[in-house]
């Protein structure tokens, strides 16, 4: 599509061809605006600015020369889009302007769905995508669907995005004739960038067109292509931008009132405390944010589990400072693209966790989050390609009612580093972290008094940015008592003195050391083929669980991936991706813990229905497991396969229904699982929506772990047949009454229960080669006649109600509901009798309001 001068210059009437008077404010001549080209846009500078209601007919968008050249870049990349889209950049000495106009002749088939800010609808959406520092690696994203509701994220590393992050910003929306319009007002002070007399900036506008499963871009996105930010147009012509205002600041008030356990019973308390969190802009491309006596009262409550096994369960951080800018702090440990379990050297859930040594002094009463009395980051990017980030947090000592240490004062710190070259495909970057904690005779023999790592890594992208070499290097240091560190050595990460390990436990040791090495190379780029190998090790001294997450430690691993695409749309499908898997795990020492290969099969049919389906099959070969026995011998393994399947329904339709089957057998049919979730996603009346899912899962474990006893006899590690239930319903729903006002509701019932029988220990043999000849007869002291079972319940709810009052000023209106329950059996009550079980339990009840106020100075 190309458009003259002629033509710009000429005013056209028809609400859908780009309308644009003069080419600058004098008129035209030598210096008139350029007209924008396939990637490169000039902003006009404006003297008055429009008013944000969706239109154009402010007479200032008459001066704006308009960008017409999008592209459809899915399903059918390069394509003349199916309807034309044109936009406008304008901006002053404080905001930028964007108008777009999305044109569409059936105007009332545009999809627009209300729902509260920061949620993914099933709408016809419009972004504007914006690398204000021009690196080429991190900027901002604003988006709006066609209903008025905001979204926006922070992106880094080129593609990762951080939807955590909030700006202040507004926006308005219009349906007409035409089809729809979005109307952006962006001030600068959300963004960062140089101070200088001119400004150049990364800039894309992407359009989505739902009802269609069309996406709409200038410039054109590559999907064979790596990274996002990198592939931003241009916008020049940004002269004289105000230095932003350096404050920012949200004070805020909560009352609340909960119920608690005080001695033998409930009572109610209820408080008010004040806090406020604050951004202060050091200088143009550097940010100081603190939070003093946070409250998130409004977060979510963490999904229930039951985990039986040696790894501690990954719950995601939801908490508002800590997500936002996450990224930046981010610093992988074990993670490729075949696995990737979350672990790192920093998990901030770590920072205000509930107190560990309540039960160590026999305090079974369920525990509150410790209290973080504050916390600050400084992050920032500089036009060199050097971006630091810092976090420091201190809590509050917790304590029992008998004046025993729960969990110790602490400090916790965060530095990270990274360095880019070669316009951003090659990096370096260093991590550090420290926990230092005001250990006293209580918690001295249970917790570490300080815990250090460090780490460097490195990325390079090379042969046109195709192919893609990185790694890391990490280490720890663990400091404490002999007694700390002896428990930390015979804990489920390390497992030091475990029988035919060679890991020798010093229990006079006062430090635990180890390192953590990592190489990848992939093919990154490509519209049919890539691939990635990989090798990671981690000593057994290794540990990083004071500030970050690690599910074990002694490991070294080898995997590969290779992935075939089809990213074009075809008969029957939008797109599809064929992944091939292999990976294998051994101990540091060499003992083989598992091989495995997987494929599946990753389709988006034509009507948009999506489609995963695979299997892994396991153990191939001689492997062991040296975490079964919980500190006992490696047990051999057994191959096992799992199939899986999941299918979820066309998201534009009013209700969309999904299924997620997974079924696994192993040890010759004595082991198995089956899982069957479906679930189903309601709309109505563009400002309703719902989700509705149930889990039922069924396990058969003829090995599970019962417990080690030590007794006259000796040692013994006891395996059970365990059969065992889990069900569970998870509902959401939200009514949104306007983009800035919603009504959020959360419940899940959860029952999980098992009964054990056929109790036996290993045998002198537990490697055996033949599955019964690995287990033998519980010859101890203990009755082994019934080993008994459980019944786990609980019961978890809230209510959030949601008004943004003015731009970034908020009042929250929250209720939470929990319950909770475990006995020795199974019982013999159906899951209803279950749930009636449950809401027989006492409630914990906890009413809260928040109210905050934004402002900028």
């Amino acid at each position: 599509m190309s458009i003259t001068a002629a033509a710009l210059v000429t005013a056209l009437t028809a609400p859908c061809q780009p309308q644009s008077g003069p080419l600058s404010a004098n008129g035209g001549g030598a210096h008139a605006t350029p007209l924008p080209t396939a990637n490169t846009a000039v902003a006009t500078r404006i003297s008055s600015p429009p008013a944000i209601d969706g239109r154009d007919d402010d007479s200032v968008w008459s001066t704006v020369p308009p960008i017409t050249q999008f592209r459809e870049w899915a399903p059918k990349p390069r394509q003349e889009p199916r309807f034309p889209t044109y936009a406008k950049v304008a901006y002053d000495a404080a905001n930028l302007y964007v108008f777009v106009r999305a044109c569409d002749p059936e105007p009332g088939k545009v999809i627009r769905l209300l729902e509260r800010r920061d949620t993914s609808t099933p709408s016809d959406m419009v972004w504007i995508l914006i690398d204000s520092q021009h690196d080429r690696r991190t900027g901002y994203e604003f988006g709006v669907n066609a209903a008025g509701v905001k979204a926006d994220q922070a992106v880094y590393n080129d593609n990762s995005e951080d939807s955590a992050w909030d700006g202040i910003w507004d926006v308005a929306t219009s349906v007409d004739s035409a089809g729809w319009t979005a109307e952006f007002r962006i001030p600068l002070s959300q963004l960062r960038y140089a101070a200088a007399a001119s400004n150049t900036f990364g800039l894309a506008i992407d359009r989505e067109l739902y009802r269609y499963n069309e996406r709409i871009s200038w410039p054109m996105f590559d999907q064979s292509k790596p990274g996002m930010v990198s592939q931003f147009g241009t916008l020049t012509g940004l002269d004289g931008l105000a230095a932003p205002r350096p404050l920012e600041a949200v004070p805020y008030m909560v009352t609340k009132s909960g119920a608690r356990i005080a001695g033998s019973r409930y009572e109610t308390r209820s408080s008010a405390t004040a806090g406020g969190d604050v951004k202060y802009r050091m200088t143009s491309n550097l940010t100081l944010a603190a939070t003093i006596n946070p409250d998130f009262g409004e977060v979510e409550a963490d999904p229930a589990v039951l985990n039986l096994t040696t790894y501690e369960s990954f719950f995601p951080e939801q908490r508002p400072f800590f997500v936002a800018g996450r990224g930046l702090l981010r610093f992988d440990v074990n993670c490729n693209v075949v696995t990737c379990s979350n672990e790192g050297l920093y998990y901030s859930r770590r920072i205000g966790r509930a107190p560990r040594l309540a039960s160590a002094y026999g305090d079974t009463v369920p525990q509150v989050p410790t209290t973080i009395l504050g916390a600050a980051k400084l992050q920032g990017r500089f036009s060199n390609g050097i971006t630091l980030s810092v976090l420091d947090a201190v809590t509050q000592r917790a304590e029992g009612p008998l004046g025993k240490t729960f969990e110790p004062s602490a400090n916790y710190t965060v530095a990270r580093a990274t360095a880019d070259f070669r316009g951003g495909r090659s990096t370096i970057g260093a991590i550090a972290t420290a926990v230092n904690r005001s250990n006293d005779q209580w918690s001295a023999p249970y917790l570490a008094s300080g815990a250090y790592t460090a780490g460097l890594d490195f990325r390079h992208r090379f042969l046109h940015d195709t192919y893609e070499v990185s790694g890391s290097l990490d280490g720890s240091d663990v400091r404490g008592t002999s007694a700390a560190i002896a428990a930390l050595q015979s804990n489920p990460v390390h497992y030091f003195g475990m029988p035919g390990s060679g890991l020798r436990l010093d229990p006079e040791a006062t430090s635990l050391t180890g390192d953590a090495e990592e190489l990848r190379f992939g093919k990154v780029a490509g519209q049919r083929f890539q691939y990635q190998t990989s090798y990671q090790r981690r000593s057994a001294g290794f540990e990083i669980n004071d500030l970050g997450y690690l599910r074990r430690a002694d490991q070294q691993s080898w995997n590969t991936w290779i992935g075939l695409f089809d990213l074009r749309q075809r008969k029957y499908w939008n797109n599809l991706q064929w992944n091939n898997n292999w990976t294998q795990h051994w101990t540091t020492t060499g003992l083989a813990l598992d091989a495995a290969f997987n494929t599946n099969l990753r389709v988006t049919t034509r009507n948009n229905w999506s489609l995963l389906g695979g299997s892994t099959f396991g153990q191939l070969g001689a492997t062991y497991d040296d975490r079964l026995a919980h500190g006992g011998p490696a047990v051999r393994n057994d191959p096992y396969v799992a199939p899986y399947l999941n299918v979820y329904g066309d998201d534009r339709r009013a209700v969309v229904p999904g299924i997620n089957l997974t079924y696994y057998v192993g040890a010759g049919g004595r082991n198995s699982r089956l899982s069957v979730i479906p679930s189903a996603a309601f709309k109505a009346a563009g400002r309703f929506s719902a989700t509705a899912g149930l889990q039922w899962t069924r396990t058969i474990a003829d090995n599970q772990w019962y417990g080690n006893v030590s007794d006259g006899t000796g040692l013994h590690w006891l395996h059970a047949h365990l059969d065992q239930v889990t069900a569970a319903a998870t509902l959401r729903a939200n009514y949104t009454f306007t983009p800035n006002v919603s009504l959020q509701a959360y419940v899940q019932p959860f029952v999980s229960k098992g009964t054990y029988s056929n109790l036996r220990q290993l045998s002198a043999d537990p490697r055996a080669a033949h599955y019964n000849d690995r287990y033998a007869p519980y010859t101890g002291s203990a009755d082994a006649s019934d080993p008994g079972g459980f019944n786990y319940k609980q019961f978890a709810s809230n209510l959030v109600f949601r008004w943004e009052y003015m731009p970034g000023s908020t009042l929250f209106l929250v209720w939470n509901e929990g319950r909770q329950g475990m006995t020795g059996e199974e019982g013999a009550a159906g899951y209803g009798g279950d749930v009636n079980d449950l809401f027989r339990l006492h409630p914990v009840n906890t009413f809260a309001m928040k109210v905050s106020y934004w402002f900028n100075r």
